[in-house]
């Protein structure tokens, strides 16, 4: 199995390769935008918390009087529709427009035309490389930093782990479930590859429990008392660590695929299976209750983990290379 997956992976590899040099050596064209871009992704398929990141850098440049738009591909989104990192940020960041289009360039220009945006943060743009940008995050998950040391399908790696040489910052994401020793460890190793990146760690730290209407409970109120659970992300691993955490019993957990999309028999089956349990509630994701929140049939109460993105290390140097943005930014409306 192993050398099949290795003889998938050869020609995967070389075509990301042959094409970073394309854009390396300026052979494929990439096209500016009139607004300094801030991209944020990964190198890893799968989740490595880049909502809340986008959440975090959203409220920051807000807050500094800068107007930012939201540009994604919509990745998993049906026709017509949002997808669920963009109805979860909707939420979160009501006054932010965000613009979902395939066409990257054209979203931006969209974002730019429509909503007088005057910075774009590029939802999982790292391999997006036909959008100039002019700061690229990019987020290592401690859980799974090297994608198994291979490129998919072997591996998890969307490309090389030499590509991190193109990134501004890089932020070691749930850098709290590892101990001072092993995220040394990881920050050696990336520094190989980016020795003049910007090291961070975070960690998204659930802060409360919200229920379907929106209100919120603290996380306290179910400590100790059994709970199931289910999540449709990325990095389910995560979602249980994070539970764990908050001191709660899970006798039972459901895990769909990243982006999945409810239908009334997931609903039904999900309904059937809660009211079994002799459990205080059912907990998810904030990715998952934004796209079940009214149509939820248990009797069993339903709460998503609400948390937010705190830096643990290297906020301050993060946030002087932004700030070197934000005359740039506010320049292009005057």
């Amino acid at each position: 199995a192993r050398a099949a997956l290795r003889a998938l992976e050869v020609p995967y590899s070389v075509a990301v390769r042959w094409r970073n040099r394309r854009y390396d050596s300026g052979r494929a064209q990439v096209t500016p935008v009139n607004v300094p871009v801030v991209s944020v992704g990964n190198l890893t398929l799968g989740g490595t918390g880049k909502t809340p990141t986008v959440e975090w850098l959203a409220h920051w440049f807000s807050e500094r009087g800068v107007r930012v738009a939201l540009v994604s591909r919509g990745y998993g989104a049906q026709a017509g529709r949002a997808n669920d990192e963009a109805l979860e940020l909707a939420r979160q960041l009501p006054d932010v427009p965000h613009v979902q289009d395939a066409d990257r360039v054209r979203g931006a220009q969209r974002a730019i035309a429509e909503h007088g945006c005057q910075l774009i943060i590029l939802d999982d743009g790292f391999q997006h490389r036909r959008m100039a940008r002019d700061f690229d995050l990019v987020l290592v998950d401690a859980l799974e930093p090297f994608g198994f040391g291979h490129v998919f399908p072997r591996g998890t790696l969307r490309e090389p782990l030499s590509g991190w040489s193109r990134a501004q910052a890089i932020m070691l994401t749930r850098a709290e479930l590892l101990d001072d020793t092993e995220r040394g460890k990881i920050r050696q190793h990336v520094a190989r590859y980016a020795p003049r990146a910007i090291w961070t760690e975070a960690t998204h730290a659930p802060e409360c429990l919200e229920s379907s209407t929106g209100t919120g409970q603290p996380l306290e109120s179910l400590a100790g008392q059994s709970i199931a659970a289910f999540c449709g992300i990325g990095n389910p691993a995560g979602f249980r660590h994070a539970l764990a955490g908050c001191g709660y019993r899970v006798v039972a957990i459901r895990e769909f695929a990243d982006h999945h999309a409810y239908g009334d028999e997931d609903l039904d089956a999900l309904a059937a299976w809660a009211d079994k349990l002799d459990v205080a509630a059912i907990v998810c994701t904030g990715k998952d209750l934004v796209k079940i929140a009214d149509r939820w049939r248990a009797n069993t109460p339903l709460w998503a983990l609400r948390g937010r993105l705190r830096i643990l290390h290297g906020q301050s140097e993060l946030e002087a290379a932004l700030a070197s943005l934000i005359a740039r930014a506010i320049g292009t409306s005057i």
